[in-house]
């Protein structure tokens, strides 16, 4: 019997977040999430989705002709076939980043993938969630994101970008608003007052394309 993953959708787009944003990426995104975070906007990859094998999904994006692909939910790591897609994936040459919000283990993740931590935050409503082992596996090739809904929000994530030393453990520290709920500005101020060595983080998909699905 062939792997198999349940898939929301696949689609070709233009990277909106992370090291690589602006770049042509194929997202390949799993279907399932065991966290339900206030500001979600996949909510729609909860639960349905397809079945696939890995053949298939692999079939499918070969025919994008991409260099980077992102897998991303709901939570790909809820569904243990992902670690076997991120490894073929890497194994056919691609770039590979991989969105997870740091509930579960990250320590089995091929290494030549670049890990996106989220670190939930207490405006999150999920901030019990957070797995700090994961912190220890952190490399170079890996990203830490905190989402931020508030001030209160961004002196909890500079707090732990301090605590646990994360500008040396990964390549980058993104501090993202949360749409609708924290202005950007104020955020980038905020940056530039305390000279964080982290990035400020828009999502330029909502941007370009009011965050419709299959963009």
């Amino acid at each position: 019997m062939q792997d198999t993953l349940r898939i929301t959708e696949v689609f070709y787009s233009l990277q909106g977040e992370t090291r690589t944003a602006g770049l042509p990426t194929v997202f390949v995104r799993l279907t399932g999430c065991p966290l339900r975070c206030q500001y979600c906007d996949s909510a729609y990859a909860f639960t349905g989705g397809t079945v696939r094998t890995l053949d298939d999904i692999l079939e499918q994006v070969a025919g994008y002709r991409p260099r980077y692909i992102c897998v991303t939910g709901g939570e790909p790591l809820a569904q243990p076939n992902a670690l076997k897609l991120l490894e073929r994936l890497c194994d056919a040459g691609y770039e590979v980043s991989l969105e997870t919000s740091g509930a579960l283990d990250i320590s089995k993740v091929d290494e030549r993938v670049s890990r996106v931590v989220d670190l939930k935050t207490p405006g999150s409503g999920e901030v019990a969630r957070n797995r700090y082992e994961n912190i220890q596996w952190l490399t170079p090739n890996d990203q830490v994101k905190f989402v931020l809904c508030s001030r209160e929000d961004y002196d909890w994530a500079v707090s732990k970008t301090i605590q646990y030393g994360l500008g040396q453990r990964a390549s980058e520290v993104l501090f993202s608003p949360s749409h609708h709920q924290l202005n950007a500005t104020d955020l980038a101020n905020w940056i530039i007052d305390d000279n964080l060595p982290v990035r400020l983080q828009m999502q330029l998909h909502k941007f370009l394309w009011n965050d419709a699905p299959g963009h």
